[in-house]
């Protein structure tokens, strides 16, 4: 054994010496800060815990936002969150990484609760080979460069500045991959969304954001510009959203970069925020006009996206195209329901204002039935579809096309940390911090974004095979039932039977 010698012994006593005074006096600072806190939390009056209970009470709001996470990881059963759970985004993230989505030992879903949806299996589905895809479906067949796709599901708008660069080059490419179109959003056409060489869609905001003059109007040359872009495929106007029906869209000071600003055609480092509508659409006419307008202008399919509030505004819509005729209807409308929520918005819209898509997609789609104007006017329904049934669901109502934003997400690696409006967002998605970002490889992601769109569909297609129908578009609201209050179903065909034709 090495004898310690009286040098060793010295060293090893003054190290002792030395830790011993850092620890002091970090103890002595830890005592210092608790006085200074405890006088602050004394003093102050606009916190009644902190003032009752200094310095300790400061812990709730630590603990408070804690909770957020705690709940998610530790606490909430698979099917208790909001706006998620976690089996709803367990799916997304298998399907994303293209593994298994098989499960053991029966369903977690209470199926006995008012709403589910139950779809109705074929006695003696066909043993022929499936079809995943559905039969093309064109849209503005009138107009001189129509878009067909026999996709049925898509991204919807998220827009460059509510996201991160990186996000919308991963959705560019992915959506190329898997042949859906990608809504821009918004915020302008961004060098990023041409990356991918993918089918878009140009989202006409109330800011008019990337297709405006100086004076913040419609820019006609513009608009010519963005149609001689062969990506762009179509053209949606953007009455409203699902996270804020007759709320413009907003985005945080802190995200208004000098790049987005410039795509934008805004001021850098102020919050963007847009009117609560277009200031040109007032009314069913002036919005059948602007979208007359840019068809001729563009040449290309228009329609709109908007959450419905009530019936009136889609019979007064309706009544204006049957004055004018049928070729005056927008070749598509999108319908968000107020279920949607990529955007932040306040409480109270998020909450409370529109109508769910359970009761405005059949409204829409009825009332188009019922005016002659089912062929001529494409529905997309978005707003919280994320599921495989959910997709069905909204096919068996009479969608031609669903599109979402939040599944998408899910596949760059969102996990629903709330701070999407915060700059701060862990995986790199809804941030413009480059620390943040570097997390979201868009090669990589761009991967899993074009995995889900497939094994969306494909899964989709699979409830359509066991329904006994060829494709998904085959679905009609005889293969679905939704339990009632009592805890028994009723087949979608009965809650909403299809009107006869009035013209």
């Amino acid at each position: 054994m090495q004898e310690i010698t009286p040098v060793s012994m010295d060293l090893l006593i003054g190290a002792v010496d030395v830790l011993a005074s850092v620890l002091l006096f970090g103890i002595g600072l830890l005592i210092l800060a608790a006085m200074v806190l405890y006088i602050i939390d004394v003093t102050q009056t606009r916190h009644a815990v902190r003032r009752n209970y200094p310095v300790i009470g400061r812990f709730r709001y630590w603990f408070e936002h804690l909770g957020e996470f705690f709940r998610q990881y530790f606490f909430a059963m698979d099917r208790e969150e909001m706006p998620f759970n976690r089996a709803q985004r367990s799916w997304i993230y298998r399907a994303s990484k293209n593994i298994t989505n098989t499960l053991p030992f029966g369903s977690t879903r209470d199926l006995t609760r008012p709403g589910t949806v139950l779809f109705v299996n074929a006695t003696y589905p066909d043993l022929g080979k499936s079809d995943t895809d559905s039969p093309p479906l064109t849209i503005g067949p009138d107009t001189a460069e129509p878009y067909s796709s026999e996709h049925f599901f898509h991204i919807s708008g998220m827009s460059y500045g509510a996201i991160s660069n990186v996000a919308v080059q991963a959705l560019s490419r992915g959506a190329a991959k898997a042949g859906c179109w990608l809504n821009t959003g918004e915020g302008g056409l961004a060098p990023y969304h041409l990356e991918g060489d993918c089918d878009l869609v140009f989202q006409i905001g109330t800011a008019k954001y990337g297709v405006r003059d100086e004076h913040g109007n419609l820019s006609d040359t513009r608009l010519r510009e963005l149609a001689e872009i062969p990506q762009i495929r179509m053209f949606e106007i953007k009455l409203s959203q699902g996270a804020k029906p007759g709320m413009g869209g907003l985005l945080p000071r802190v995200k208004v970069t000098k790049e987005i600003a410039q795509i934008r055609g805004i001021s850098p480092g102020k919050a963007s925020r847009s009117p609560r509508r277009h200031p040109d659409i007032g009314n069913p006419a002036e919005l059948l006009d602007m979208v007359a307008h840019i068809r001729d202008l563009t040449g290309k399919p228009v329609g709109f996206k908007t959450v419905v509030g009530s019936e009136q505004m889609l019979d007064d819509w309706i009544e204006e195209i049957l004055r004018r005729g049928p070729a005056s209807a927008p070749d598509f409308i999108t319908i968000d329901g107020c279920d949607g929520g990529s955007g932040a918005a306040p409480m109270p819209l998020l909450d409370a204002v529109g109508l769910p898509l359970r009761e405005s997609l059949p409204m829409t789609v009825d009332r188009l039935e019922q005016s002659g104007l089912r062929e001529r006017v494409r529905v997309v329904a978005s707003g919280k579809q994320v599921n495989p049934s959910d997709v069905a669901w909204a096919l068996c109502l009479g969608a031609d096309f669903i599109s979402s934003a939040r599944a998408f997400m899910f596949a760059l690696g969102c996990i629903q940390a709330m701070q999407c409006n915060r700059n701060t967002c862990p995986t790199g998605v809804t941030t413009h911090d480059p620390r943040l970002q570097q997390g979201l490889n868009p090669t990589n992601k761009a991967v899993r974004v074009a995995h889900l769109a497939r094994n969306m569909e494909a899964e989709v297609a699979m409830i359509a095979h066991s329904c006994g129908v060829p494709h998904p578009r085959a679905l009609n609201r005889t293969h679905a039932r939704i339990v009632q209050p009592d805890g028994l179903s009723v087949s979608l065909h009965k809650l909403y039977p299809m009107p006869a034709r009035t013209t």
